[in-house]
């Protein structure tokens, strides 16, 4: 787990920001978060993208709105968390993280390639969302989640008939 020094210079970084004008974002991201730094990541991201945590053009640095982190509902468990993300994206990448998953935690692009013509989907432009989302890495030509949580987490979203008829 990370603490709470860590979490801010790990902020600070991020938003190429003192740590002094930090603080009180990590404080409140810490207590979110509890330290768990794959918790951390994806609430950073979620902040970022719903507009909390953005950057002004006018004072020419990042700001947040300290009320609104401290009202957001945070699940207590990380998988819930991952679960709620994974649903804001398309079916077609849902379906991408489905299927991957199936397979563990990486799978080769060639894989990928046949199972898009024997399934006739358009997988790899769904997983290069997925990508761009930090839900999958593509390292030396292949995909490989970017946390064994998510991985779980995607696998865990389908019902065991549809995992049945996945691994068939």
């Amino acid at each position: 787990l990370l603490d709470k020094t860590t979490m801010n210079a790990m902020i600070s970084d991020i938003l190429c920001l003192s740590p002094r004008v930090t603080r009180s974002l990590s404080d409140i991201v810490h207590h979110k978060t509890k330290g768990n730094p794959l918790f951390f990541s994806r609430l950073m991201i979620s902040l970022n993208k719903e507009g909390v945590v953005q950057f002004s053009l006018s004072r020419r640095r990042w700001v947040w709105d300290e009320e609104k982190i401290l009202s957001r509902k945070v699940p207590d468990d990380v998988a819930k968390l991952l679960t709620g993300a994974i649903c804001q994206l398309s079916p077609d990448v849902q379906a991408g993280l489905c299927a991957l998953s199936c397979f563990g935690a990486s799978v080769d692009v060639s894989i990928v390639e046949i199972l898009e013509r024997y399934l006739d989907l358009q997988l790899k432009s769904s997983l290069e969302v997925a990508v761009k989302e930090c839900f999958l890495d593509k390292i030396n030509g292949r995909y490989t989640f970017s946390h064994d949580r998510v991985q779980e987490a995607t696998y865990n979203m389908m019902s065991t008939k549809e995992r049945a008829m996945r691994h068939s």
